[in-house]
């Protein structure tokens, strides 16, 4: 029932395989708690699920993103006429705060990107990547996934296949060219083990996973002395907040980093008004 629901979406949004894959985990946990009764369970089970997840650590965001799951899913099996009853339209969501996303200040950026070593093929990698991400905002998994096909220096753009299935171009910036174009000549064919598309590859010449690649992110910002706790996207939200700061319009942000809706823009317009508290605070007589 699970292949089934999971199909019907793709096809009906055509969902990325990241997205599916965290649907299954979502609905495999609640079946195995169910002893596999997934389709027939009942509300006061679900709760009990939840409340189980709770007790375990969940946050009120993991439980919130599960029981959206859980909407979908048992609004389907309504939908095509599997149970006449929805258990889940009487659970309400948990209420969620709007935590602001980690950032790093310019400096930290700056010392991030000075950090890999040069003189081998995997610094020069990881140096350019770091560059480009920094330079468009890219989504891991956007990045690790590259094509050469999907950047044109010439022009000093890439092309990026985001969430959705949805296409958006993104100017490259100066230094990204420069570094890019560095690594392309000197240090991609040293990495590569055969005929490969993707710009990036691993030491063993493959496309690179999204965890080796955080992994060689946190190695370079304990080089650079960065001891600020760092997530996937955080050079994402530098990106975004160093743009805003220097008064690039929310729109603008919203296209590059490929936001469907304004809303989740505008969390960075929050964290400029923070920066703009502590400098006032900082600087003025009576801040």
């Amino acid at each position: 029932m699970i292949d089934r629901y999971l199909d019907a979406i793709w096809m009906e949004k055509g969902l990325s395989d990241l997205t599916l894959a965290a649907y299954r985990k979502d609905l495999s946990q609640l079946a195995e708690f169910l002893q596999g009764n997934l389709e027939h369970a009942q509300t006061p089970a679900l709760q009990a699920f939840l409340a189980h997840r709770f007790a375990q650590g969940a946050s009120a965001r993991s439980s919130a993103r599960q029981l959206s799951c859980y909407r979908g899913f048992f609004a389907w099996l309504v939908r095509e006429g599997f149970r006449r009853d929805d258990p889940v339209a009487t659970i309400s969501s948990p209420k969620l705060g709007r935590p602001l996303p980690k950032s790093l200040t310019e400096a930290d950026v700056e010392a991030l990107l000075a950090a890999p070593a040069l003189d081998e093929p995997v610094g020069l990698r990881d140096k350019a990547m770091l560059e480009l991400l920094y330079a468009t905002g890219l989504r891991v998994s956007e990045l690790v996934g590259l094509a050469l096909s999907e950047i044109n220096l010439r022009q000093g753009v890439v092309r990026v296949m985001g969430k959705g299935s949805k296409e958006r171009l993104v100017p490259l910036g100066r230094a990204a060219i420069e570094w890019l174009q560095r690594y392309l000549k000197e240090a991609r064919p040293d990495l590569l083990k055969g005929q490969s598309e993707v710009v990036f590859p691993s030491n063993r010449g493959e496309q690179m996973t999204r965890q080796t690649f955080w992994y060689r992110v946190k190695h370079w910002a304990k080089v650079a002395g960065i001891s600020k706790p760092l997530s996937p996207h955080t050079l994402r939200h530098a990106f975004a907040t160093h743009l805003i700061n220097h008064g690039a319009d929310l729109r603008v942000v919203q296209l590059l980093l490929g936001h469907s809706d304004l809303s989740t823009t505008q969390i960075y317009t929050h964290i400029a008004r923070e920066r703009m508290k502590q400098l006032h605070g900082l600087h003025h007589p009576r801040g």
